[in-house]
């Protein structure tokens, strides 16, 4: 009886075991690969996008099993985020982590180009993505997680073209999973108190762990490893490929615009100098040619007025205008501007005291109310000996200038 009780134990001990052992975690998830990161403040989950980004995805997941082909023999073996701090904490930006220094000039010893997927962006709170020095390879172990959406951080911009991430000032950083749970942990660790310049945490915020969940037969069967080896000179030759065919794109463009600007410029230095030969000249030396008749109106001294301005070098270039139509004639459009508005009449004060060239301040004072015309102005009512931003010194300059309104004082 009691080898029979024995047994009997010894069986019911194996069923617990096996029942244990296949209770299956997290259920509600679909198939999948999946990062659960345990912290100080509770536990995330993060969906991993391995197969629109499986370089960086096989980057995470191999550091994270502690088998990366590249990294140091400090690190291999061990579940490299186990024990790491959360070193960067912006509020209403995102949480960093991922650095053995806790200082961000932490690597596992190597540096490595993410891959990027277009439809992957810093569009929303949750969002996983790599923490880099700029530029496409300099992508390491460290990590970040949105609390808002950021959409300048993504590689890819509005019009779906990589972003020149090679250049100072450009941030491309490859979204690699998304939280599935716990959202509202990446938000108590985005609270937390911070030192106010180096945004490290006063009180430490620990990764204790990263287990990466396999779903499905495809995720089960994603060698980290073996992926990251494999992929990466793809990954590396096609963001070559791209930069190749960008700089193409960029020199046929600059072409393109100089052709533009050229016939441009010929069609306008006609009219130009038709304009200068009916010109009256001022006492200063400003020449001026009505091009249409204003109002009677003249607005005082003191006034701001609303015009629009065309500005061209005497041999018809042009260097500047708030005309829209005319700036994308000459191949000269600026999104930039178009964005903050300034296209479109320009707020001006019709003043001796006015912050402007001397001959523009006067053609300025010479206008009607509603009149446009044509101006040519000598050096010296221009930029001078000094010359300025694009104008060499000496140079003269045309301008065509319509008052548009006096703006009404409020």
């Amino acid at each position: 009886m009691k080898l029979i009780s024995k047994t009997l134990q010894l069986l019911m001990l194996c069923l617990v075991v096996t029942m244990v052992s296949c209770k299956e975690e997290y259920p509600d998830l679909e198939d999948g690969l999946y990062a659960e990161i345990v912290t100080s403040k509770d536990t995330m989950v993060a969906k991993l996008f391995y197969d629109k980004v499986p370089v960086t995805v096989a980057n995470f997941v191999a550091l994270a099993e502690g088998n990366h082909p590249m990294m140091t023999d400090e690190f291999k073996g061990k579940p490299y985020y186990d024990s790491l701090t959360f070193h960067r904490v912006m509020d209403k930006f995102m949480i960093q982590g991922g650095d053995h220094t806790a200082t961000g000039s932490g690597n596992p010893g190597y540096k490595f180009t993410a891959d990027f997927d277009p439809t992957l962006n810093h569009d929303k709170a949750g969002m996983l993505s790599m923490a880099n020095s700029g530029g496409f390879n300099t992508n390491g172990s460290q990590f970040f997680i949105t609390e808002v959406p950021y959409p300048s951080l993504n590689a890819y911009d509005n019009n779906g073209d990589l972003k020149p991430c090679e250049q100072r000032g450009v941030s491309c950083h490859s979204v690699f999973g998304e939280l599935v749970k716990g959202i509202e942990v990446q938000d108590a660790i985005s609270n937390v108190t911070v030192d106010p310049r180096s945004k490290k945490p006063l009180e430490p915020v620990y990764i204790l762990k990263v287990n990466i969940i396999r779903k499905g037969s495809a995720a089960k069967s994603f060698n980290a490893a073996k992926v990251f080896e494999a992929e990466l000179p793809n990954v590396e030759s096609e963001i070559k490929q791209i930069q190749e065919d960008q700089k193409a794109k960029i020199e046929q463009e600059r072409i393109e615009i100089e052709e533009k600007t050229a016939t441009a410029s010929a069609d306008t230095k006609i009219a130009l100098d038709d304009y200068a030969t009916k010109t009256t000249a001022l006492a200063s030396g400003l020449k001026k040619h009505v091009l249409k008749e204003g109002t009677s109106a003249k607005p005082k001294a003191g006034d701001s007025v609303r015009v629009y301005y065309e500005g061209y070098f005497t041999d018809g270039r042009l260097f500047d205008t708030d005309r829209i139509e005319i700036a994308e004639k000459y191949g000269m459009f600026n999104q930039r501007r178009a964005d903050a508005n300034a296209y479109g009449p320009t707020k001006m004060l019709v003043s001796p005291n006015a912050q402007m060239i001397s001959g523009f301040r006067e053609a300025l004072a010479s206008l009607n109310i509603g009149e446009k015309a044509f101006f040519y102005m000598p050096s010296h009512l221009a930029y001078g000996e000094r010359g300025n931003r694009g104008i060499p010194p000496n140079t003269d300059l045309t301008f065509i200038v319509e008052m548009v309104d006096v703006v009404e004082k409020k």
